[in-house]
């Protein structure tokens, strides 16, 4: 009987987080939707009288800002996120969301973009907190550093390039990119 009640105390102990830590928030990959699925949420969320945005299949703060208040409007839990339950609240597949019938194109290298989208891209990084170099639109290390660094804190594939879903979850439009 004494066994057991030192076991059971052990195990309750151990249950109990450690004063004073608290553990880091677990990683998770984010799927980035495709421009059109974007389109469709933005435009539920039009419909439902909380977005007054374009519907330009760009998820930007306003839209994050737009679908937190109908989260908070319906009871969900309030991510700015895009899950399940607010796809469906909003009568929305999530299958059919992720699905994607255009293959998106694979941008040229971005040492091929022209200066004023570099600064553009340097400004964007600077304004979010992951660039402190200067906003001169040279093509550098420091940039795609700052890019991939980005990309990790997104849950994104840390490649230093702008892909699509990199250029999107940054809040560009994607006409501010211009080639050479």
């Amino acid at each position: 009987m004494r066994h057991s009640l030192i076991l059971g105390s052990v195990l309750a102990f151990a249950a109990l987080p450690a004063a004073g830590q608290t553990s880091p928030p677990p990683l998770a990959y984010i799927e980035p939707l495709p421009s059109a699925a974007v389109q469709n949420v933005q435009a539920k969320l039009q419909q439902a009288g909380i977005y007054s945005g374009r519907i330009d299949g760009i998820w930007g703060t306003d839209s994050e800002a737009a679908l937190e208040r109908f989260q908070q409007q319906h009871q969900l839990q309030v991510t700015g996120q895009l899950n399940e339950a607010t796809a469906a609240t909003l009568g929305l597949n999530p299958t059919t969301l992720l699905a994607s019938t255009e293959q998106a194109p694979v941008p040229p290298p971005a040492d091929h973009l022209l200066p004023g989208s570099v600064r553009a891209v340097q400004a964007r990084l600077g304004a979010l907190g992951f660039y402190s170099g200067a906003v001169d639109g040279v093509w550098g290390e420091g940039t795609e550093a700052a890019i991939e660094a980005f990309q990790r804190a997104r849950g994104l594939r840390p490649d230093g390039q702008l892909g699509p879903a990199t250029v999107t979850t940054m809040g560009l439009a994607p006409d501010v990119l211009a080639y050479r």
